[in-house]
């Protein structure tokens, strides 16, 4: 048996008073230094800080993850100079974000955005996120507006266009040079300058000019690239359709080689009307031989520069027109041509023209004017002729009419026969 200490007598009144508690062990010198003090707060701060700033970060990357409140894709303009609290209002405005605002801002913040953030026209997609919201506005990923040139406009004409086009800023400095333009659908932000755009049009025109102009046959008796310009440009306004244009090509080409005169009517149209590009009625029997240094009819070779923007189909069928010996080509009176390489063809292609127009209604009254020679280019001009007949009116025709200045010569009676020359 263990031994047990003895136990001291206590009167009753000590025995209900209570212990006395010994006093805490003191401190040691080490943990009363300020610098431990210091040390362990900031241990406790540091820790305070990573459970909220881990939380905080799995708030954020959850709010930035999540999808945004955009019913369907929607196009926002973020204007120039607008700063990230102007921004937050405008996309919150739009719907694109919610109405916390200061989310945006927070995703910005963290995302080190702030300067990143691009002005322009932004397609946003349907739910997006605030990090696809501010990663599209970082990238710069604006709306790419397409713009249709057709071919065959005079440069006055395509700068209209571009005037009236409210997608552009800024006007345009200096008309181009005719023919310096190439059209075609091209890919513009909003807020284009039309400098730039014109800027764009020549260079591309450039470049794929001095592509052709490589692969051209070089038995055309054509001896700049600026004349293969001027070709393709009377090659776009005499047919509108894509099967006809070397063979065309081909008809002004063995003109040249055999200095023929081209007459052509659109030279006619450019030489009265310049860069307005239409004449807006018929030509006249006396402007056909009326002096101009772009009337094909009066002037021997090519005119003096082109009288409009060829497209790149007709550069290539300027560079490498049809192996014909065709010198004539009459309107067929379904939008195409009749081609022939002898006189009396054309003479018989001018009949079959002839036959079909007395079978319809003729609607147009020809436009008063001085009486009319026997024909444009009568028999005292050796030279035979190319495009004096035109199609039938537009309205019955089974095709869609020639472009612009073809246009305005083949859509309407015809305003003189074929000369009567002899080949």
């Amino acid at each position: 048996m263990s031994e047990r200490p003895p136990i001291s007598p206590r009167s009753p009144r000590a025995a209900l008073e209570p212990e006395q508690v010994p006093p805490p062990p003191k401190r040691s010198e080490r943990a009363r230094n300020p610098f431990v003090i210091v040390g362990n707060a900031i241990i406790t701060i540091v820790l305070v800080l990573m459970i909220g700033g881990g939380g905080a970060y799995i708030y954020g990357k959850q709010k930035l993850e999540a999808p945004g409140p955009l019913p369907e894709d929607k196009v926002v303009n973020i204007p120039a100079r607008a700063g990230m609290t102007d921004i937050a209002d405008i996309l919150q405005r739009e719907g694109v974000i919610d109405n916390n605002r200061w989310a945006f801002i927070g995703s910005v913040f963290a995302l080190k955005a702030r300067s990143e953030l691009k002005p322009g026209e932004y397609s946003f997609q349907k739910n997006a996120s605030l990090r696809d919201v501010i990663g599209t506005m970082v990238e710069g990923k604006v709306v790419q507006h397409a713009v249709t040139i057709p071919e065959g406009l005079t440069s006055e004409q395509i700068v209209a266009r571009l005037s009236d086009n409210d997608i552009f800023a800024g006007s345009v400095r200096e008309m181009p040079r005719e023919g310096t333009l190439l059209p075609e659908t091209y890919k513009f932000p909003r807020g284009t300058t039309r400098d730039q755009v014109i800027a764009r049009m020549q260079q591309t025109q450039k470049r794929v000019l001095a592509e052709i102009w490589e692969r051209r046959n070089p038995d055309i008796p054509i001896k700049t690239p600026d004349q293969l310009v001027t070709l393709a440009s009377i090659v776009e306004k005499e047919t509108g359709k894509a099967d006809e244009r070397s063979r065309v090509a081909a008809v002004f080409v063995n003109r040249l080689r055999q200095k023929i005169k081209l007459q052509s009517d659109p030279t006619i149209i450019y030489g009265l009307v310049g860069g307005k590009g239409t004449l807006g009625r018929p030509i006249k029997r006396s402007e056909i031989q009326q002096p101009s240094p772009y009337n094909t009819y009066v002037v021997e070779g090519l005119p003096p520069g082109p009288i409009a923007n060829p497209g790149r189909a007709s550069l290539e069928a300027a560079a490498n027109p049809a192996r014909t010996r065709d010198l004539f080509f009459v309107a067929d009176g379904t939008g195409g041509h009749a081609f022939s390489d002898t006189y009396d063809q054309h003479q018989k292609n001018v009949a079959k023209l002839r036959t079909m127009e007395k079978q319809i209604q003729n609607d147009t009254v020809e436009p008063a004017d001085d009486p009319a020679p026997a024909a444009a280019g009568a028999p005292a001009d050796t030279s035979p002729t190319a495009t004096t007949v035109k199609p039938l009116p537009a309205k019955k025709r089974s095709t869609p009419p020639a472009r612009q200045g073809a246009a305005q010569s083949t859509v309407t009676p015809p305003v003189a026969t074929p000369p009567v020359v002899q080949q």
